[in-house]
């Protein structure tokens, strides 16, 4: 693989704010393989049809600690994977608690990049095949998704046990391979490329650094775009993987965080090809590059964490004679989701009428305000949330803490297409939401944000700058 290598330039910003916030905060990081070395079915796309141990580029779990002064500490994850549900995310909290080193919920962050060209993991797209998994394929998610959370109970321990007086920076920057996908065309919306459409290329970074500032201990960034360059049978971290390799090898000993923004109705562009993908990364580490070489804003404390979980409702769920009849559906997915959910009935459960939806806030004293939201959500989101705060303050993630199913806009759910209900099927869920859940989401957002962050104010000339959103 051809490596393009980055000039790097540390500039090292010395002043009383940097000294103040670096003595206050304690930072560590960690990074862990998580390869698999056996055979295991990829999840993303429904067309392939067999396990794979074809190892294009290796997979990564990555850790950040971070606390201000004696309050209790918060962990930053991030994973190479498709999606990782919330059933691993409380079990890694739980055998962290167990092991003394509990972490409160709210003050945990598990980002997944939403590559799709890693290992299912046992209740992330369970339909998306639409048929049974061989024993032995049930076998292997099931060892992949034990090995997983053990990797992530211990880069967190390691990141723990790594953590030293340090100093958190903050900016934004831009990359542009990001498209909207959603075209509309004669016969609905098409999944191509729409030069028109909404999106959202901002590229936040938070920089970790060793108290005098010399050493880089970690970058967290996040690019509101699906990872979904390559599609091929073969274990690769796509555009997030190579961004991660790229920083660590401009970096070496320093620890790469990758999320995804609310990207789920956009694509890379071009793609299809390696090259691509690698493009793509390197725009991404070439921009990270940019801003560590540029003034950033010192984040001061204090880091407070809260979540909140509401439920959104689904439309009116399908009769018993409609689930009859979707099981002679032609569409095999279709079919198989209908079967599924007749068995449910059948054995005498009840059918959720509505998703459990955990959303999550942070800030960092009033420098920074930091969204998490759950599920593959629409640009819309983190649009909308730059108009009714900061914009120059505010940070807005997706596949965040669980990947449930696509969360779409109230403008993406009147278009219809893929986003707005289509994807359901192979999340498993019954049909699509009702209307009006982005005004749920967005009220109960509204409600965790601290007021001070519904001030615009300007905090330096390249926040400023960055912080605008380019929407076309």
């Amino acid at each position: 693989m051809r490596r393009i290598f980055l000039p790097v330039f540390l500039l090292i910003i010395h002043s009383p704010l940097l000294a103040e916030s670096g003595g206050a905060w304690k930072a560590g990081a960690a990074d862990v393989d998580i390869t698999p070395d056996y055979p295991v079915r990829l999840s993303g796309y429904g067309s392939r049809t067999a396990e794979t141990q074809k190892v294009a580029q290796r997979l990564h779990a990555n850790a950040i600690a971070l606390q201000w002064q004696d309050d209790k500490p918060a962990v930053i994850v991030s994973v190479d994977n498709c999606g990782v549900p919330a059933a691993v995310r409380a079990e890694v909290l739980k055998r962290l608690t167990t092991g003394g080193r509990t972490i409160a919920d709210e003050r945990f962050a598990l980002h997944s990049t939403h590559t799709h060209c890693a290992p299912m993991l046992k209740g992330v797209l369970p339909f998306l095949f639409g048929e049974d998994l061989s024993a032995e394929q049930v076998k292997h998610v099931e060892r992949y998704t034990e090995d997983l959370t053990a990797h992530i109970v211990s880069i967190i321990g390691q990141a723990l046990d790594k953590m030293e007086h340090a100093r958190l920076e903050w900016s934004v920057g831009k990359v542009y391979f990001a498209f909207n996908r959603r075209l509309k065309t004669d016969a609905g919306f098409q999944n191509a490329q729409n030069y028109n459409g909404p999106t959202d290329r901002a590229l936040p970074v938070l920089c970790v650094k060793s108290a005098d500032g010399k050493k880089l201990i970690a970058t967290h960034v996040s690019y509101a775009c699906h990872c979904t360059t390559l599609g091929n049978n073969e274990i690769h971290g796509d555009w997030a993987g190579l961004a991660h390799e790229e920083m660590e090898l401009r970096f070496p000993g320093s620890v790469s965080l990758i999320a995804i923004g609310c990207g789920a109705d956009q694509n890379p562009y071009p793609r299809k090809e390696n090259r691509f993908a690698i493009n793509h990364g390197v725009s991404i580490a070439k921009e990270i590059v940019r801003l560590i070489n540029s003034p950033m804003l010192a984040l001061k404390g204090p880091l407070n964490c809260t979540h909140r979980e509401v439920m959104l409702p689904f439309e009116t769920l399908p009769t018993l004679a409609e689930w009859q009849a979707k099981v002679a559906d032609p569409n095999k997915q279709t079919a198989y989701h209908a079967k599924q959910h007749l068995a449910m009935l059948e054995r005498g459960e009840k059918i959720p009428p509505a998703l459990p939806y955990d959303i999550q806030v942070w800030n960092y004293g009033s420098d920074l305000l930091t969204i998490n939201l759950p599920g593959e959500v629409v640009v819309d989101y983190s649009l909308r949330f730059k108009r009714e705060f900061d914009p120059a303050r505010t940070w807005v993630n997706s596949y965040t803490n669980d990947v449930p199913c696509y969360i779409p806009s109230q403008r993406v759910w009147e278009e219809g297409g893929y986003e707005a209900g289509g994807a359901m099927i192979y999340y498993g869920r019954p049909t699509r939401f009702a209307s009006g859940i982005e005004n749920i989401i967005a009220a109960t957002v509204k409600q965790l944000v601290p007021q001070e962050f519904s001030t615009r104010r300007i905090l330096n000339p390249a926040a400023a700058l960055s912080g605008a959103i380019k929407q076309k």
